[in-house]
């Protein structure tokens, strides 16, 4: 018995891994075939030819941004699994319209504008400007839309009929800018928050310092945010043919003429003449349907993400073609390397190196959109500016929503800088802030003493008060700054740093503003910026636009290939497949790690930073 055994156990664990291993074999084997349908779906599965009559359905969701915040795997995953990445490339936007607009089988767009949840007013406007162009090749755009808030409404207002669902409304109430201010907190705290400026307007740290706005803040904010929403309703009314006054008026009379319209708001928003017709979704299907190709139950379409993809590749580079390179600068300006979505004054200084260095660029174009940040990070991304234009390739800088503080620094060296007239920038001033907790840890029990060898050693300890050594310094340090900032300013501009200083001060401008006090010199788009930096580079209009950005490894681009597929993405979701929540979509958080890992690396730092936005 006891010789049986040993031969027993022996078959079993034998048995046990056979199985296993057939198992591993089995799902490995699976894995393949799925990538290998995948891959074949992705290289033939969009050889789709498209109907006439066929309407494309332009519905981005989420926020509109310069370059992508997710990894491209991340990208991938959610287009397979059915969930979204709430970001889209504008450029992938404009590019879809602009094709459409000479494609014979697209007969007109219909906007969803509704699922927009994140874009400044000059990204609306480049988009309202290629849906301008769109109809100026004979074709229609209608917008269809459950309810709309101003900056969705400013994107529809371009379309030449507006539906608006019964139990919808439109929304326009005007720009506020409202912030919380920390100070009778940070008292109570024991926190003592340093605040160092040059500027009077440079109101960014003024939270940590007041119980409430300066007056210069809102003497500042009140100018520019007027100027921005005169730009606002000026462009609406003309768009819409009514009054801009009247506009206005209607919104300071809300309660009397909602009251009036017995809480229609859809109804009120037709007498008003915001939009042209109060339809249900089906209703307005039908409508599409009568007047287009029907397809079934509803009309002939193309969805925008389905139509980008039947484009093909982009920037493929031609043989001898020259090129104009774009660099994106999009969100807080850190130091070091950062992944797209943020600046880094190292990874930054090396896209823009790169173009200057490749023979077949003859022209860059930064596309800022940041409201600044780092000033040594800046300052690392504007020296390589100069180092282009001492080659010899002209730059030009297309500001977008905002390119403020910061954002004007790695700006101020191009030959040209282009604004769009609701763009936010200036903001020319520089600020530190530093911390000390002796009384905060004072209220519970804890006190610090010992001895140094010098006055400065142990100085920059937050246990311990702010020396009066230490504040000079840092006030030298700032004041030093300042100078340099407004100096740079002014040589870039050809001015003097006393003119330069009269506009700077901390103090924010709209693009128009800006225009007029010689801090940007044309107002235009970046479509409009690449034509000049062309024809800088006298290229006529025999070049290539390429976007200059990090190149995507192998895995990176197959994955992207195939999770874009349709066919791939209903595979997916037929296996039962789901993406948890926060897989995607965290580029915020990568900002906000990226400014405290800057702030923690540092025992102090100049920022150029402009917390200037509109809401």
């Amino acid at each position: 018995m006891s010789k049986e055994n040993p031969g027993v156990i022996r078959r079993l664990f034998r048995g046990l891994w056979n199985a296993l291993n057939f198992t591993r074999r089995l799902v490995f084997n699976l894995v393949f075939l799925v990538v290998l349908v995948a891959v074949l779906v992705a290289v033939f599965g969009n050889r789709v030819a498209l109907a006439p009559r066929t309407a494309l359905v332009l519905d981005p969701k989420g926020a509109i941004v310069e370059q992508y915040s997710s990894a491209p795997t991340d990208r991938a995953l959610a287009a397979a699994t059915g969930s979204d990445v709430k970001e889209v490339q504008l450029r992938d936007i404009l590019r879809v319209i602009d094709a459409a607009a000479k494609d014979a089988r697209i007969e007109r767009i219909v906007l969803l504008p509704d699922d927009i949840d994140g874009a400044g007013l000059s990204t609306l406007r480049e988009i309202g400007a290629a849906l301008d162009r769109f109809k100026a090749a004979g074709k229609e755009v209608v917008a269809l839309s459950g309810g709309m808030d101003q900056s969705q409404y400013y994107l529809a207002a371009h379309a030449n009929r507006i539906l608006l669902d019964p139990e919808g409304a439109v929304l326009l109430e005007g720009f506020a800018s409202y912030r919380s201010y920390f100070k009778e907190a940070l008292d109570k705290l024991g926190v003592q928050m340093h605040l160092i400026k040059v500027g009077t307007f440079k109101s960014a740290a003024e939270p940590f310092v007041q119980n409430e706005a300066s007056d210069a803040s809102k003497e500042a904010d009140r100018y520019w945010m007027g100027g921005i929403w005169q730009e606002y309703l000026d462009e609406v009314a003309a768009l819409r043919k009514i009054d801009a006054a009247k506009i206005a008026g209607d919104i300071a009379h809300y309660d009397e003429l909602v009251a009036a319209h017995q809480g229609d708001l859809a109804q009120l928003a037709l007498d008003q003449k915001l939009v042209d017709q109060v339809a249900t979704r089906s209703e307005a299907r039908a409508l599409l349907r009568a007047q287009g190709a029907p397809d079934g139950d509803t009309f002939r379409q193309v969805d925008f993400k389905r139509y980008l993809g039947l484009l093909g590749p982009e920037n493929l580079p031609g043989v001898g073609v020259s090129q104009v390179a774009v660099v994106v600068a999009q969100g807080e300006i850190v130091g070091g390397e950062r992944p797209p979505g943020m600046i880094g004054g190292t990874s930054t200084a090396q896209l823009v190196r790169a173009a200057r260095e490749d023979d077949k660029v003859k022209a860059i174009v930064l596309r800022v959109n940041s409201p600044g940040g780092d000033a040594v990070a800046s300052e690392l991304i504007r020296r390589e500016i100069a180092q282009a234009r001492e080659a010899g390739k002209p730059v030009l800088v297309s500001m977008g929503d905002v390119a403020a503080s910061g954002g004007y620094w790695i700006a101020m060296d191009g030959d040209e800088i282009w604004a769009q007239p609701t763009t936010i920038t200036g903001s020319i001033g520089i600020f530190g802030l530093f911390a000390t907790i002796p009384d905060t840890l004072s209220k519970i029990g804890v006190h610090v003493d010992g001895v140094a060898t010098t006055p400065l050693a142990g100085a920059f300890d937050i246990r311990r008060p702010l020396s009066p050594q230490l504040e000079s310094i840092l006030n030298s340090v700032i004041r030093r700054g300042y100078n340099e900032f407004i100096g740079k300013v002014a040589k870039a501009r050809g001015k003097t740093p006393e003119q330069i200083d009269a506009i700077a001060q901390g103090r924010v401008w709209s693009g128009s503003q800006a225009q007029e006090r010689g801090l940007v010199d044309k107002l235009g788009g970046l479509d409009d910026a690449i034509a000049a930096a062309a024809a800088r580079a006298k290229l006529g209009g025999n070049y290539q636009v390429r976007y200059v950005e990090r190149e995507l490894g192998t895995f990176e681009r197959l994955a992207l290939s195939f999770g874009n597929s349709s066919a791939v993405a209903r595979l997916v979701r037929w296996s039962g497949l789901t993406l948890p929540p926060g897989v995607v979509g965290q580029g915020e958080l990568r900002q906000f790690a990226g400014i405290v890992e800057s702030l923690r690396n540092k025992r102090f730092g100049a920022f150029a930073h402009c917390f200037c936005e509109l809401r």
